[in-house]
């Protein structure tokens, strides 16, 4: 018998659960078999008499839009980026789809959630390479999955205070050993705090509770990101060649020989330090020469709806008016921020410290790179007075129907990609030949040349110290370089009777016990036949 359309066994009798509320989208066919078919979409909605529209990501589903993370976007859509949001929808997709073919297995949301949760860790896939519910899951990263542990609670306890349901990852009395973790994470925290010793000492069942499902402890790790910083050798190769334009080789003329646009954002995240977002919330009237030095650029970055506006947007009597950058796009150009878009010319804002007035501004080191910037910058500009644009953006399309839009991050991340080929390297986030290895080196020579933690934190735009510690941090390479110095400064000290150097007798060590690996003796045994 067919079964009725957003059928649902419900967990609670007495209250409307969570997964009454997401789990509506389930349907059925005509063989009463389920169907949830769901995807991700962009929508922009209108919640008032107003004509500010909201654009946000939104779950649809073959039942209609899932109306309770509608209103839960919404909620936030004022303190929160798109990017959260984005993976708010990911995390809710992911727990649709596995309670989609797991709900008859569990009494209650919440051992629902934790078993959801354990697959996340574990993955679907058994032994046998084979998984009966068909969702084939791969396990899931250790941090991102503590991430999503705390998005969809935030979510479950939004619709549980909003609208009366029950919660998928509920309060709980804390554990013995839940309690001595607490008191050792606020002892922790106490010993690394400047005038930590004026806390008042956490006691055993204070303001303990924790969730039912919490995500594991992770392994303690290196701040240092190994071999991610742009390799210091290559790049006036990739700036003066990799970026070079098609058929533009051996041209003296700068401007015909390379692609000055991406020469320019490469330079900010090389010699300024800054992301590559960041760049592209640059506007034309942020560039000039720099007062107390006319050859070095000077270059602000400015929040991107916070900061200034320029005066050339006038009102009905032709006087200047003076309002911050997201009030000058909506109304000079009709246009909202880049990270306030949900189309290819999204630009994201990751929170950095900021001046008084809501901008950046580019510290260049070495000074130089600040004196070429702003040589390519003047030569850009030249180029950049014959395309008609609509905006006041700095990067541009260059050619083509798009010509004089917005030019995108994804688009500069090909053209990167292909001038780092172009130079013989390949493009490797591990390698460091991703447009970030560039503020990682400009890091990384902040490191080496030894200013103090207050002016890199100054330069890397960080709220906190502690914060370019992963930038900061010797690499592996530099670790090797330092305990090979360390080892000449030992075979000087024993050269000079200061010292007993420890000596090893190979021969004696590969004497034996390697027959298993090393049958015929080619390399060990008492008589290698190779050495």
């Amino acid at each position: 018998m067919r079964r009725p359309q957003l059928d649902w066994i419900a967990f609670s009798a007495q209250q409307t659960s969570f997964c009454d509320l997401i789990c509506s989208s389930i349907t059925y066919d005509l063989n009463g078999e389920r169907v949830m078919a769901f995807v991700s979409v962009r929508a922009k909605v209108l919640t008032d008499s107003t004509g500010a529209i909201s654009e946000i990501p939104v779950l649809l589903t073959n039942s209609g839009p899932l109306q309770v993370m509608i209103d839960y976007l919404l909620w936030r859509r004022h303190d929160r980026s798109l990017g959260w949001m984005r993976k708010v929808v990911h995390d809710v997709a992911l727990l649709l789809e596995y309670m989609e073919v797991n709900f008859q297995h569990h009494q209650d949301p919440e051992t629902l959630f934790h078993s959801f949760v354990q697959r996340l860790y574990s993955g679907t896939i058994g032994t046998d390479g084979i998984d009966p519910s068909g969702l084939y899951w791969r396990p899931f990263n250790h941090r991102a999955i503590g991430n999503v542990i705390t998005r969809i609670t935030d979510f479950s306890c939004w619709a549980a205070d909003r609208q009366g349901t029950t919660l998928l990852n509920p309060l709980r009395a804390p554990s013995s050993y839940d309690e001595m973790v607490a008191v050792a994470a606020s002892m922790a925290s106490r010993d690394r705090a400047f005038l930590g010793n004026t806390w008042r000492m956490r006691s055993i069942g204070q303001d303990s509770n924790s969730r039912s499902t919490l995500p594991r402890r992770p392994p303690k790790v290196s701040v240092s990101d190994d071999a991610v910083a742009f390799p210091e050798k290559h790049f006036e190769d990739l700036l003066f060649h990799g970026f070079r334009r098609q058929n533009g080789e051996g041209k003296t003329d700068l401007t015909k020989r390379l692609n000055l646009r991406d020469c320019l954002i490469t330079l900010l995240m090389h010699g300024a330090g800054f992301r590559i977002s960041e760049c592209f919330h640059l506007w034309v009237c942020d560039v000039g020469p720099h007062q107390l030095d006319p050859s070095t650029a000077h270059v602000r970055i400015h929040h991107p709806s916070l900061g200034d506006a320029p005066d050339d947007w006038f009102d009905e009597r032709g006087n200047p008016i003076k309002s911050n950058r997201g009030a000058y796009l909506a109304g000079k150009h009709a246009l909202k921020p880049r990270n306030e878009v949900m189309n290819k010319h999204y630009s994201g804002w990751k929170d950095p410290s900021l001046d008084r007035k809501y901008y950046m501004e580019a510290y260049w080191f070495q000074p130089e790179l600040g004196r070429l910037f702003l040589h390519l910058w003047m030569l850009y500009l030249k180029e950049l007075i014959k395309i008609p644009r609509s905006h006041p953006y700095a990067f541009v399309v260059e050619e083509g129907d798009t010509a004089g839009d917005m030019y995108s991050i994804d688009n500069y991340k090909q053209a990167h990609a292909r001038a780092v080929r172009r130079i013989g390297l390949v493009p490797s986030k591990s390698l460091g030949t991703t447009p970030h290895g560039h503020r990682h080196a400009y890091g990384r020579r902040l490191m080496r040349s030894g200013v103090a933690p207050q002016v890199k934190q100054k330069a890397l735009h960080h709220k906190s110290v502690a914060s370019q510690a992963i930038y900061t941090a010797p690499s592996a390479t530099d670790v090797s370089n330092a305990l090979s110095e360390a080892t000449r400064n030992l075979d000087l000290l024993a050269a000079g009777g200061n010292h007993v150097k420890p000596t090893f007798n190979f021969e004696k060590l590969l004497a034996h016990g390697f027959e298993d690996v090393d049958p015929d003796g080619l390399f060990s045994g008492p008589n290698p036949k190779l050495r």
